[in-house]
Order: C-alpha cells, then structure tokens, then sequence
C-alpha cells in the first residue's frame, strides 16, 4: 500500500496518515477544514461505530462520547496522522510494530463475505466443507478438444451415482442450504477449438444448447463460464468480441433467474481476450482468477505477489467493472494459513459495502 504521507514517530508515538490507512481498511473518511475534524465512520458484524477526531486535541467522540486518546492527532505536509494506538482501540484492529524492520502492521477485524468453491468430479470426500460456503460451481462440464459441449469429458464429466447420491440430490443438497449451485464450464484455447466454437455458429449453438439443457436437467441455478487462453496468440480485440457475443447468447438462450458468472484471468496477465465492462454488464458477476503470477513450476504454498493480485483489482475497477461485482479468486495450492489474510485484507479493501468479493479455488 502506498501512503500519501510517510508514518512517523515522535516521542515514543507511532503515528500513520489517517485517511490512506483508514480507506484501506474499510473506514469512510471525511475532512471538515473549518474545524480541522475528520470523522471516520466503520461498520463490522453490523455495527457502526462513528469517530470525530480534532487536530490538536486529545479527546476525541467515539458515538458521541468523549474517549481520550494516547495523543493528539498532528498535520504534516496537508495530512493529517493519528496515534497507530486508535486504531486498534476505535476501530478493533490488530496493529503490530516490527523494531528491526521499522514495520507497522494492521489487520482489519473480521466480516462476513460471500464465498464461492469450485467442486470438482473427485471433491465429494470434501462435500461437508459446503455448508460454510454461500455458492459452489461444479465442475462436471467443459468444451472439449473437438470444439464440443460435452458432459462426459476425461476431466470434466457428471460424475456417476453412488446409491442414493446422485448429481441431481448434491445440486439439490447445495440448493437447499440456500448455497447457490452453478454447472461450470471450462474451456482451453490450447489449439485455438475454444476460437473455433466461438466462431462457428453452429458450434455455437450447440454449446448453448447443451449448457441451457445441462442446468435444466441437474437443477443449477447457474453457469459459471470458465473460457480461458483468449488473446494470447489471437488478436485481442477479435476475441475480446467473440466472448461478448458468446454471453449475450448466453444470457438470452437462459431463464432469467439461471445466473451468469464468468471467470476471467486478470487483466496484468498475458490474456487479453477478455473485455471486462462489456462482460460485467451482462454478467451477474467476474470471478478475477488473480493467481498463476509465480513461474511455471513453483511449489506449492509459495504465495501469489501481493502486489499483483492488488494491481489486477484496481485494472478490473479501472476497466469499468462495478465492484459489486467482483470476486477474488484464490488458489489454496498456492498459499498459507498467513498469506490468505492477506488476499482477504485485499478484498476486503476495495469493498465496504457489498462484501462478496471473495472466491475460494479448491
């Protein structure tokens, strides 16, 4: 994260620009410059707390009540810096101080967000984790290397019965503890058939065909599009208009109440066949797979670059995609117990207010 105002300490006090680390961690800032106050107003788990702090003074109104503070907030160069301490004692976050490193640390307190897991054909031994999401797609579906729609792939297939369990009873399952189920289609530009279909009108048509059949037949109440490799070798903008094609035929072919999610990689990756304003208006929601940063080869639990997964949010914000409908693809493989806070610090930071940003890839 980049300050507008370098952190400070002065006389044992850590101080840190108020309004670049405040905005960060989902706290709305306003400044009155007549009376040199800035209120800060958070809300977590469903409460708001409201905090009026003065240049100078050492009380400040936290809901209205007069709360002392560790010292008084100062203004440096047009910015205004706070006690690190306020945060921690306002606002409930975790603030940490590194001597050898001269580092400050902060991490944000919990709240609630949407997740979403991908279920792949072997995942049922992971059926019970469900109940902790809010929606899953399932992986049972692909375009495959012959350009076609198909549910009985090598990878991809409608996985078989086993007794009383059948692909029909888990979408069900999942559709009855109100987590919403999607049939995910993949599909890989490898040897240019994802190209092929999207040109073809009548690969096309088939494919939708057997999308639209697909959810009515297992019960879905979703597609999730998972279309990857356009634009790497093709011309981008080409393939950029075939995809948008592709999901306005989509959109009409479907119910209106079958929603429409596309995972896209982002927009700092080699891949520019994806056109994200476009999409996001006829999409329910972008997954940003905003991972695979690190070299072919890499083993697993090395984390994905902060830096680039918060570049490809501001890129996908920046494209016009409205942040309410956006979610953060996370690969598990890639990341620890430590680094995941940090994608979910990211998610959190560019969303306040709709908090269902994130995605879980398992």
């Amino acid at each position: 994260m980049k300050f507008d105002a370098a952190p400070r300490i002065d006389q044992g006090v850590t101080y840190v620009p108020f309004r670049t680390v405040g905005e960060a961690l989902g706290i709305e800032i306003s400044w009155d410059s007549k009376k040199q106050t800035v209120t800060a107003v958070s809300t977590s788990r469903g409460k708001t707390t409201e905090v009026v702090l003065q240049v100078g003074s050492k009380t400040a109104a936290v809901n209205g009540a007069s709360v002392q503070l560790a010292a008084a907030p100062v203004q440096r160069e047009g910015r205004v810096l706070i006690p690190l301490s306020s945060f921690s004692s306002q606002f409930g976050v975790r603030t940490g101080w590194n001597q050898s490193t001269r580092t400050v640390s902060m991490v944000s307190p919990q709240r609630e967000m949407h997740l979403r897991a991908f279920y792949a054909v072997k995942s049922y031994h992971e059926i019970d984790l469900l109940p902790s999401m809010n929606s899953v797609a399932f992986g049972w579906s692909r375009i495959d290397r012959e350009e076609q729609f198909t549910l009985e792939g090598k990878e991809y297939q409608i996985p078989p019965a086993a007794g009383e369990v059948t692909p029909q009873s888990i979408v069900a399952g999942a559709a009855e503890q109100q987590i919403q189920p999607s049939l995910m289609v993949y599909g890989l530009d490898g040897s240019g058939e994802l190209t092929k279909m999207l040109s073809d009108s009548t690969l096309r048509q088939k494919s939708l065909d057997g999308i639209q059949a697909a959810v009515q037949e297992y019960g879905f109440g979703g597609v999730v599009l998972d279309f990857e490799g356009l634009g790497f070798k093709l011309d981008a903008s080409k393939q950029q208009q075939l995809l948008n094609q592709y999901v306005k035929q989509l959109r009409e072919v479907l119910p209106s109440n079958i929603t429409i999610s596309l995972a896209l990689p982002p927009l700092n990756s080699a891949y520019k066949g994806y056109e994200y304003k476009t999409l996001a208006s006829i999409a329910d929601d972008l997954i940003i797979m905003a991972y695979q940063y690190n070299p072919v080869g890499t083993k697993a639990q090395v984390p994905e670059p902060n830096s680039l997964v918060d570049q490809a949010i501001q890129l996908a914000l920046q494209a016009g995609a409205p942040k309410e409908k956006l979610l953060l693809g996370i690969n598990l493989n890639s990341e620890t117990s430590s680094s995941v806070n940090d994608k979910l610090g990211l998610a959190k930071r560019y969303d306040r207010r709709y908090e269902r940003v994130i995605l879980f890839c398992m």
